[in-house]
């Protein structure tokens, strides 16, 4: 399913959207879905059009400075204790199902 109209006359493609993003969406979620997304490509189109030639680059819209401790080495878990009550270990190391699809070796 598309929804068009996202302000720049192209079209969304909310199943290539959601097959990009991994998620499973019911044709009533992707009718309902359509719209907002237009809605927010829509405003992001708006806020493109801003000047901010004057404004200095930031990662925050806050006034802050990082307050980070010093990376020094600390006392930490052993991998033995850290893996103790994971569902699933081996050798040390957490055991995870894979994410991007079946990763084995074999062909």
């Amino acid at each position: 399913m598309s929804s068009s109209g996202n302000g720049s006359g192209g079209s969304v493609d909310i199943q290539k959207l959601a097959r990009l993003a991994r998620l499973q969406l019911t044709e009533q979620e992707q009718t309902d879905f359509g719209p907002q997304i237009t809605d927010i490509l829509g405003f992001v189109e708006q806020l493109s059009e801003l000047d901010t030639s004057g404004v200095e680059p930031m990662t925050s819209a806050l006034d802050v400075e990082n307050c980070f401790r010093d990376d020094a080495p600390d006392q930490s878990l052993s991998s033995k204790a850290a893996t103790r009550t994971a569902p699933a270990s081996q050798d040390g190391t957490f055991l995870v199902p894979p994410v991007l699809g079946n990763t084995s070796s074999k062909k």
